[in-house]
């Protein structure tokens, strides 16, 4: 009843940029702090960035500088600018968001299905 569906991967050379967007949409009340994490392949997943509500941001430090997360709370969508990719951001990306719905008292944490991102070198 809560679906995050991300969009903006694909093919990119080293030092290019892409920008990635996730959507969430269904039952909500309210969504609090966002996020996106990665995995490599073969590799655990790991966190890329996060973003509360209020706009507060932290970010890994293999992307700090080169990363931007930002969100649309009207629209519920949170957004990755990346830029001066590395071959080493070769990744599903996934973001997720922790969601109070309608229907329930308690938050709970959501995630996309993921987003390819390849960069060549």
């Amino acid at each position: 009843q809560v679906q995050l569906v991300e969009s903006g991967g694909g093919l990119v050379q080293a030092g290019g940029s892409l920008e990635l967007s996730c959507a969430a949409s269904g039952s909500i009340f309210r969504v609090n702090a966002m996020g996106w994490y990665r995995q490599p392949p073969g590799k655990q997943r790991e966190l890329v960035a996060q973003i509360t509500r209020g706009g507060n941001t932290d970010y890994a430090d293999s992307v700090k500088g080169r990363f931007t997360i930002y969100r649309d709370n009207a629209k519920n969508v949170v957004f990755l600018q990346m830029n001066s990719l590395k071959p080493e951001d070769t990744a599903v990306y996934y973001c997720n968001g922790v969601v109070v719905t309608t229907y329930r008292s308690y938050d709970d944490i959501y995630w996309g299905q993921g987003t390819q991102v390849t960069v060549s070198s």
